[in-house]
This record gives C-alpha cells, sequence and structure tokens, in this order.
C-alpha cells in the first residue's frame, strides 16, 4: 500500500510538472524574445537562449513610446478600481448576507445573472454615457464601469455568511448599528475574501483591453495593454501591418511583471480566500 502511494504522488507530481511547464512555455518564450536581437526572432529556427542577449528592444520602447505614462495609467487605474470594487462588494456582499430586506434573493439572482452579459452588450451604452458626461479619455471612464464587480459580490457573501451571528449579536447588545457592525465587527474577519477580490480586479482592471482601447484617444488615460498594440508597425510601401515582436515582447515582459508581483505577495491569502468563500449557501 505504501508503495502504490509513492508511486501515485510520483505520478501527480509529473503530471502536474508537466502542466507547469506547458503553462510556462509562453512566459519563457516572451522573455526569451525580449532580449533577442532582431534576427533571431525572424527565423524559422527555434532557439530559448538569445545569442548575444540585447537591451535593443527595451531602449527603443522606452525612448519612442510613452511606455512610462501607459504603466502610470495602468497603475492608477488598476489601484483605484479594486480599492472601490473592495469598498462597493464588501457593503453589498454584507447586505445580501446579512440584512433581511423585500426581495434579498430575486437582487442577488438578478447580480448573477449579469455573469451572461458580454461587455461587448454594454459597449455602446457605455461609451454613449461617457460621451454625454464629457468623460472619454478620462480615468474615470476606466474606472467607473468595474467599480462594481459581480465575482466580488458573490465572493463576499459567500465569506459573511460563513460568519458566526452571535458576533453581530453581541455587537447589537453593546450599541453598535448595521454600519459599525461592518466596519468594525465583519470586515475585519473578512480580510481573506478581500484580499482574493483584490487580487481578481486589480489582474482583471490591468489586463483589461477591450474597453479601454475604446474608451481611450490619446496617451493621457491610455493604459498599458492598449499601448502595447501600437507596436503594430505599417510596413513601407505595402498596405498591411506587421508585428514588432521584440519591442512587443520587450514591453509585455514589462507590464508581466507588476501583476505577477502583487499576486506572488498575496497567493496565500488568495488561496485562504477562495477556499473559505462558500462554506455555507
Amino acid at each position: 500500500m505504501g508503495r502504490r502511494k509513492v508511486i501515485t504522488a510520483i505520478l501527480w507530481w509529473a503530471v502536474l510538472t508537466g502542466i507547469v511547464v506547458v503553462m510556462m512555455a509562453p512566459v519563457g518564450w516572451m522573455l526569451s524574445t525580449a532580449f533577442k536581437p532582431e534576427l533571431q526572432i525572424l527565423t524559422t529556427q527555434i532557439r530559448w537562449i538569445p545569442d548575444p542577449p540585447t537591451l535593443e528592444h527595451f531602449q527603443t520602447i522606452l525612448s519612442r513610446h510613452a511606455i512610462w505614462r501607459w504603466l502610470l495609467n495602468s497603475i492608477i487605474v488598476a489601484t483605484t478600481a479594486t480599492l472601490l470594487v473592495l469598498l462597493l462588494d464588501s457593503l453589498a456582499g454584507y447586505a445580501l448576507a446579512r440584512m433581511e430586506f423585500f426581495g434579498r434573493d430575486a437582487i442577488f439572482a438578478v447580480i448573477l445573472s449579469m455573469l451572461f452579459v458580454p461587455i461587448q452588450i454594454t459597449v455602446i451604452p457605455l461609451f454613449l454615457i461617457f460621451a454625454n458626461l464629457g468623460l472619454v479619455d478620462t480615468y474615470a471612464a476606466l474606472i467607473l464601469p468595474v467599480g462594481a464587480n459581480v465575482t466580488g459580490v458573490f465572493l463576499m457573501r459567500q465569506f459573511f455568511l460563513s460568519i458566526p451571528g452571535e458576533l453581530e449579536d453581541a455587537a447589537r447588545v453593546d450599541g453598535a448599528n448595521d454600519w459599525q457592525i461592518w466596519a468594525r465587527v465583519v470586515l475585519p474577519l473578512a480580510r481573506p475574501a478581500l484580499l482574493a477580490v483584490a487580487i481578481v480586479t486589480f489582474l482583471s482592471a490591468w489586463n483589461a483591453f477591450f474597453w479601454p482601447l475604446i474608451a481611450t484617444r490619446s496617451d493621457a488615460a491610455r493604459p498599458l495593454a492598449v499601448g502595447i498594440a501600437q507596436f503594430l508597425t505599417l510596413r513601407p510601401g505595402l498596405a498591411q501591418t506587421v508585428q514588432a515582436y521584440g519591442p512587443s515582447m520587450a514591453a509585455a515582459t514589462i507590464a508581466a511583471l507588476p501583476p505577477i508581483l502583487f499576486f506572488f505577495a498575496l497567493q496565500r491569502h488568495f488561496i485562504q480566500g477562495v477556499s473559505l468563500t462558500g462554506l455555507k449557501g
């Protein structure tokens, strides 16, 4: 029996290692391409290690493009959107989990149904609203549409349902109202769920492309994901575009660092938060 467990463990490790290798291969190729000379990129020969490595592509994007502005825009948008989502989703999740009012379950069902609405359907109404308000090409146009996340509401509600009601009853006996219970009793206990929602929201806002592409017109508010798309260049004399692979991969490397660091810094809390949500339906 012990031998069978060892063999099973080895097989599982082999399978998981293979999955990790497959998933990390694109990241490795991105890093390799970012440091390759241009002649080594446009070839059919597969070469993982640049020979010799070069910083030419990084120098190109830093000198010819407003990448630092795009990076700042992405940081501002992702951070602000995350903070706004944490505030609104924690309030909504607490109300749907712990407060009794007419139509609560129906409202929650309507909120969950929004998960099935693709963003493409809402783009035109959103753009018309922000255009009429004069907010196109501003941070507000990028932050407000993601200011309340349906997934975050669900996770927060499920976590709040797992908190013993006796804690709230004791707080009410001490004279606390609903706002004080939310801020001083429930919210401190919800740290794992809050961090899980923060990671999901930050990564989603950081990687957003379709709506920012439509809502921004200049580098003043253009995020990094949209800015990288500008590395499509028109080939002289031909009516077609070609990909600037080296600069694209260099910019993608810079763009990948903040969310990777953010996730690794909070991954333990993320796993804990996801595992603790849904303990009580």
